[in-house]
């Protein structure tokens, strides 16, 4: 990054601090009853049970510290409350591909994994392909900095983490590279929306709620029905070639 975009990084990064915009501390988005929703409402113990991105519904809900998750059923509920490390995602529901580079950015249900156990949530199908090229590494690395990065809001996080990489950073150009030289003829084809929406004007999974490029979710229990029905499957983004 050169000299100029390191001046308004910095630049940014001081005036969200001045006007106390520094994000929430978890991917959330807000609803109408003032609910600090996780997963834009879809059902953390869906993923483990069904193998589903399943649509909860805010009258079954559990909330925790800075955050709020809802439930397709009681059931549900019940597993999650006894034991909700067992289920949340990682990394505070942002995208598992920036936390191993101390970024906070981003969170679509609908891009998501179960590995040993455990959720990770995406940003997006380009956050998703290049994780996916080295599961090891980027699990590694987000371990051992999440303790760094988990309470501090995830604007200031992403600006901090952009001003002062990481030795093992990895640039977008460099991943997307990779991925072209290792799956020929499938490019992602996903614009994920550029800075401005997604550091500054927006919340985390706001491509996915309002459909930027993508079928729109909604916010369960805030958004209209449909598309955001409680109970129902959320379809994800179809890359241009078959996943």
């Amino acid at each position: 990054m050169n000299q100029r975009h390191l001046l308004l990084l910095a630049g940014v990064s001081t005036a969200l601090l001045l006007a106390g915009c520094g994000g929430t501390l978890y991917a959330t988005m807000q609803s109408a009853d003032g609910d600090a929703v996780m997963l834009l409402g879809h059902d953390p113990v869906a993923y483990f049970t069904l193998g589903k991105a399943l649509r909860g519904d805010p009258k079954i809900k559990v909330t925790l510290p800075h955050r709020t998750y809802y439930f397709a059923n009681e059931e549900h509920r019940k597993l999650f409350a006894a034991d909700p490390g067992r289920y949340e995602p990682q990394y505070g529901g942002f995208c598992a591909n920036g936390a191993p580079f101390k970024i906070k950015l981003g969170s679509d249900p609908t891009e998501w994994e179960v590995r040993d156990g455990r959720l990770f949530i995406f940003g997006d199908i380009v956050g998703h392909s290049f994780w996916s090229m080295d599961p090891a590494f980027n699990v590694k690395h987000a371990d051992e900095s999440w303790g760094e990065i988990r309470d501090v809001p995830w604007r200031t996080a992403t600006l901090q983490a952009w001003i002062s990489k990481v030795p093992w950073y990895r640039t977008h150009k460099s991943l997307d590279a990779e991925w072209n030289a290792k799956h020929p003829g499938k490019p992602i084809g996903y614009d994920p929306g550029g800075m401005m929406p997604n550091l500054i004007t927006k919340a985390p999974g706001w491509r996915a709620r309002e459909g930027f490029g993508q079928p729109a979710l909604g916010l369960v229990g805030t958004d209209s029905c449909p598309p955001a029905c409680p109970g129902t499957v959320s379809q994800a983004y179809t890359p241009p070639w078959p996943r």
